[in-house]
């Protein structure tokens, strides 16, 4: 079993989430980690869930920390992913041997210019378009596609159960990302609309 492109899940915080999902091969599971996030999983959680998963690569997700704030964090956490909305550390890690992650808001990617574009081709750094609309617009489905002609773009917004495989289609993207939720209590999981994409991404080997 497999799916049909690359797929990372956000802001994964219980392990029902997270064995879910690496048992569906998806390739990225993230962990917010930074302190400005609502709920950041602390290095303990992050072992406890982490130890139970094999197949599948963990992302630290940061968000407007200063590079010397990251490493220090780094250190609690054994992931070869970061997530960032600054480039200039995403850079660095990427120098020091971390896969590295952009994340940006759409508002933003629409005056992403040809260069930055490149300089993430050239550099292995991912872009990670967000919004927090649920659907996008003409406009936007445009530029993402302009974009992801020039760098490998991750797209987490305006995806649904029954649009995603078009989507994927249509537009030159590398993946996907997907969010996780919490738990009605430990052990118990309503997956909704994140287990309905994934399964309609499930192919045969």
């Amino acid at each position: 079993m497999a799916l049909s492109t690359f797929v990372k899940v956000n802001s994964v915080n219980n392990l029902t989430d997270a064995r879910y999902c690496a048992g569906m091969y998806v390739n990225l599971i993230g962990f917010e980690v930074s302190p400005a996030a609502e709920k950041p999983i602390p290095p303990t959680t992050f072992n406890e869930i982490t130890g139970w998963l094999s197949g599948v690569d963990f992302v630290t997700e940061f968000q407007q920390e200063s590079l010397e704030e990251v490493k220090e964090i780094l250190k609690d956490y054994e992931a070869k992913w970061v997530e960032h909305t600054r480039l200039d550390t995403l850079h660095t890690l990427r120098e020091e041997g971390y896969e590295c992650i952009y994340k940006q808001d759409i508002t933003n990617v629409k005056s992403v210019k040809l260069e930055l574009a490149e300089d993430l081709k050239s550099n292995g750094i991912l872009l990670h378009v967000t919004s927090k609309n649920e659907e996008l617009t003409d406009r936007e489905i445009e530029i993402i596609s302009m974009v992801a002609e020039k760098c490998d773009v991750l797209l987490g917004s305006g995806i649904n159960p029954n649009n995603v495989e078009s989507i994927i289609d249509k537009l030159p993207i590398k993946g996907i990302t997907l969010t996780g939720g919490d738990e009605i209590k430990p052990g118990l999981k309503d997956f909704d609309e994140l287990s309905e994409i994934l399964e309609t991404l499930e192919v045969e080997d």
